[in-house]
């Protein structure tokens, strides 16, 4: 990699001023942070190796790890992937949300080959965030965004997380506050008549399906299509053990529901059992837990709904580290 640059770093409010600024950094080269409704973004125009390539370092991410590009609409979709009339049906269905759709690149486009990691395929998301659209709508063209923090540890939900380990290596951290989802979005492969989930996300799998008209599959072989298939993923410094019904002595307690009788949760994801309060609450929790000690026990959740995605994370969140 190229020697890194330490920028100045502004960290400011949102506001429809702040849009404009960011999308003329954009088409500067520079990379911003941008809330979705997901997770904080780090962005940068997806038709320049230059800033894409910035991206990649900035997070010390793998080059063969792709990207998700960002994009007003469907429209603005069409100009940079091929849309199939099932890919259609479920953008009408699901964007602007928490939808990736990996789509065959176009052959005319100019997007960023690093992009797609040398694949013949793109992700590509409509995210329902304001600041996200009020960006994409002064950029013109779309940004390409994974989560705006170092390959491989928790996700940013809020923007002071993007900044404990980006500040210097962005120009601009846009703050709008926590993210309503706190989770990915779900991406999914559309392959003809077929669906394959290679990510849960923000998205149920339950929701997909009767729109899909067809049932979800798992994708067959282990190589990396998309974002989020890493084995090691959204990794505390703290190890983690889950499934656990109590902690053991010396372990930090994230706990799901009500916690067992006579044990101390020291916080807990939902205490009702929510699942899209403990999707919300999952990331800033272990922020929080990895500030104060080196071990977390974690609570079941039930492997439903949001359930799935959650899961996906700890799971990965607690697989040996590379």
């Amino acid at each position: 990699m190229a020697h890194e640059i330490t920028r100045m770093t502004e960290l400011v409010p949102y506001t429809p001023e702040i849009a404009l600024k960011a999308a003329d950094l954009l088409a500067q080269g520079d990379l911003v942070v941008v809330p979705t409704e997901t997770v904080y973004g780090l962005a940068a125009d997806a038709t320049n190796d230059r800033a894409v390539a910035r991206i990649f370092e900035a997070k010390g991410r793998p080059s063969f790890n792709p990207l998700i590009i960002h994009v007003e609409n469907v429209a603005m979709a069409g100009q940079w992937a091929e849309i199939s009339p099932l890919a259609q049906k479920l953008a009408a269905a699901f964007w602007p949300g928490a939808l990736t759709l990996v789509l065959p690149r176009r052959a005319d486009t100019k997007l960023s080959r690093l992009v797609s990691a040398g694949l013949d395929t793109v992700a590509v998301r409509c995210p329902a965030s304001g600041p996200a659209q009020a960006v994409l709508a002064a950029f013109g063209r779309p940004f390409a965004a994974p989560s705006a923090n170092r390959s491989g540890t928790i996700s940013p939900t809020r923007a002071a997380h993007a900044a404990k380990t980006l500040s210097g290596k962005v120009n601009l951290i846009i703050d709008a506050g926590p993210c309503d989802i706190g989770v990915e979005s779900t991406i999914i492969r559309v392959d003809g008549g077929q669906v394959y989930l290679l990510r849960p996300g923000g998205l149920s799998v339950e929701a997909i399906e009767p729109v899909a008209g067809v049932p979800i599959e798992k994708p067959q072989g282990g190589e990396i299509q998309a974002p989020g298939m890493m084995e090691s993923h959204y990794a505390p410094e703290a190890q983690l053990r889950l499934d656990a019904s109590m902690p053991s002595p010396g372990e930090l307690f994230l706990a799901f529901g009500p916690p067992p009788q006579n044990v101390s949760a020291t916080l807990n994801l939902s205490s009702n059992g929510d699942l899209t309060e403990a999707a919300a609450n999952l990331f800033n929790h272990l922020y929080e837990l990895d500030a104060i000690g080196d071990r977390i026990a974690v609570a079941p959740v039930p492997e439903e709904g949001l359930g799935l995605a959650i899961n996906d994370r700890l799971r990965r969140a607690a697989a040996p580290r590379p």
